[in-house]
């Protein structure tokens, strides 16, 4: 049976309308305070109605996160647990867009002003476009970055971009310090309009390489309409080849693991025939043995969030514009050529 608002407020202590403000202004309210007062709502299964706390607040207590791809992937799935962990603790609900194109994507933008139904927007991984930037900067909505390039910009209020300029640069160097210069590099080219953030890894790595005097082989690795990567498609382009590389690196470990696993089957050795470097650092990479670029979505996001509430309370933000170091994780799946 559900407790009242007088029950929380005496067992805590406090007044009622402090614990009215514990939920719908903690600003007013000292953390220490509203600590005792959530955890003992929370004992007494007491929640304050959303709609009244809405109400009072002005706010929707609904956070809009605009994403590419499918919610299953390693990392958006680990982006929605991050943001998830802190917003909901704040009593905000995440409200998951899907995004393939920039048609969606203003066709999102012009429609939020009728909703009006977030108090802020979150975008992972792909472009916005100046001018919808601006559009939410005129309803005072802070639009929020995580991976997404230029972000400061194309205007956006926060931003935490993983470094992947330093990432790729650790790739290609660890690829040619082991004395490999029949390279291949594995990018996906999705069928959309939208512009990722993981061009940006494709387009670095390729630039180190050439400082060196190598030209890797570029490989499109296809994607189905159910996010499955078409990776026999893969080694066949590979085996096809004047020359079969002697290293492989991947756009993400989603392809590097897979990858893995089809060239064994084709009688290739890893890492004695071909090495094999990911990105990511996500699930099995450890277990498999994949050398790759370690970066944590789950900690950005919580970054992302923690800035999201800052600014929909609007508090200054020390460092509204992070990028987070990215680290070479050596394993099995690389050696010396």
């Amino acid at each position: 049976m559900s407790s009242s608002i007088q029950d929380v407020a005496k067992a805590a202590g406090v007044s009622i309308s402090t614990v009215s403000r514990s939920f719908t202004r903690p600003d007013l309210v000292s953390a220490k305070t509203r600590e005792r007062v959530l955890a003992i709502a929370d004992q007494l299964n007491f929640s304050l109605s959303r709609s009244a706390a809405a109400l009072k607040s002005g706010r929707s207590l609904r956070i809009a996160v605009l994403m590419s791809g499918h919610i299953r992937l390693w990392f958006t799935a680990s982006v929605i647990e991050g943001l998830n962990e802190v917003l909901h603790a704040e009593g905000y609900d995440i409200s998951i867009f899907q995004i393939s194109s920039i048609e969606e994507r203003r066709e999102f933008f012009e429609m939020l002003p009728v909703r009006r139904n977030a108090d802020a927007v979150i975008v992972v991984s792909f472009d916005i476009d100046a001018a919808e930037t601006a559009q939410l900067a005129s309803m005072d909505v802070p639009i929020i970055g995580i991976n997404c390039a230029d972000s400061e910009q194309h205007g956006f209020a926060a931003a935490v971009t993983i470094d992947d300029a330093q990432g790729s640069t650790l790739a290609a160097r660890h690829l040619i310090t082991l004395g490999h210069r029949d390279i291949a590099y594995i990018t996906t080219n999705r069928d959309v309009s939208l512009s990722f953030s993981v061009r940006g890894r494709f387009d670095m790595f390729m630039d180190c390489c050439r400082k060196e005097g190598i030209e890797p082989q570029v490989v499109e690795c296809k994607v189905d309409d159910a996010g499955h990567y078409q990776i026999g498609d893969v080694v066949t382009q590979l085996m096809s080849l004047d020359v079969m590389p002697t290293a492989i690196a991947c756009q993400e470990d989603g392809i590097a693991l897979p990858l893995m696993f089809q060239l064994e089957r084709n009688g290739f050795s890893v890492p004695r025939d071909v090495s094999v470097i990911g990105y990511d650092d996500s699930f099995y990479a450890d277990d498999i043995g994949l050398t790759t670029i370690r970066q944590d979505p789950v900690e950005t996001a919580r970054i992302a969030a923690r800035m999201t509430l800052g600014l929909i309370n609007r508090k200054p933000l020390e460092r509204p514009f992070r990028t987070l170091s990215a680290q070479l994780v050596v394993r099995s799946s690389s050696g010396r050529r």
